[in-house]
């Protein structure tokens, strides 16, 4: 049981007479908080700063408070718009955009599926809803010239893998920030490590990678800084329980009841869009 399904061969399944249960909604609010998460970590260069402190080197910083300088998530007398961009406009990514706008996001900008339609009075409804100046449904390339933070929340497999390349790395703005926590097949990693290194985009905040677990010392995006891949997936205790639930609501539930006891009536909790 899982999110997605890009990773099961369903044809082989259908001929087998295999019954396929997905859980398209029980990970819509964790992943929504991962996603912004990394983007802050990402912007204020937090695996840089953390590295500093972790090495005995926090002395040799006369202006440490200035490691954590970077493009902030919000607006200011300085900056007074923000433009957020989305691969993908689904649950997730509505439920991301929920979270930003107390940062003062004022524009939001997007790329959907290429068979639907575009939809002005729905993306007008978001606009009203999330009091923004703007949501539009736009061109790839647009998408990168236009972000601010662009988060990558598209489904995986074979019309989605490297959408996020070199081409489109190079629109961005220098100072963006990209998140992936869709699937790591989407962004080309050589291409990633390769604008983080000559500067393309500020930074990356990962919850999937190409090649993911195995993800050692010579992967491309290792050598970076500005990088973070912190997560194991954005999976916490509720959704655990909501998926066990799912499955089957009596012997599997019983192994995480003290797990249950410890975290309140997290048990409880029901999936309502979202992992509850």
């Amino acid at each position: 049981m899982s999110v997605g399904y890009e990773h099961v061969d369903l044809d082989a399944i259908a001929q087998r007479g295999i019954k396929l249960g997905y859980t398209p909604d029980v990970l819509t609010e964790a992943v929504a908080d991962i996603s912004v998460m990394l983007a802050l970590m990402a912007g204020r260069n937090v695996k840089e700063t953390m590295q500093v402190v972790n090495n005995g080197e926090w002395p040799k910083c006369t202006w440490a408070p200035f490691s954590f300088c970077g493009p902030q998530l919000s607006t200011n007398w300085m900056t007074t718009s923000r433009t957020v961009g989305f691969l993908g406009f689904g649950r997730i990514s509505q439920a991301t955009l929920a979270r930003l706008v107390s940062f003062g996001f004022t524009d939001c900008v997007y790329t959907s599926n290429p068979s639907s339609q575009a939809d002005p009075e729905a993306d007008a409804r978001t606009a009203e809803k999330y009091n923004l100046r703007s949501v539009r449904r736009v061109s790839l390339d647009e998408l990168a010239e236009k972000s601010d933070v662009f988060f990558v929340l598209a489904p995986g497999g074979t019309k989605t893998h490297h959408i996020v390349n070199e081409d489109f790395l190079k629109k961005m703005k220098k100072t963006s920030v990209l998140v992936n926590t869709a699937r790591g097949t989407l962004v080309d990693s050589d291409a990633l490590a390769k604008a983080l290194r000559e500067q393309w985009i500020w930074g990356a905040g990962l919850d999937v990678v190409e090649g993911e677990p195995n993800v050692g010392l010579d992967h491309p995006l290792m050598k970076e800084p500005r990088y973070d891949l912190p997560a194991f997936h954005s999976v916490r205790l509720a959704v655990k329980l909501i998926l066990l639930q799912m499955c089957d609501p009596t012997p599997h539930r019983k192994c995480y009841d003290g797990d249950a006891a410890r975290y309140g009536d997290v048990g409880s909790q029901k999936p309502s869009g979202g992992a509850g």
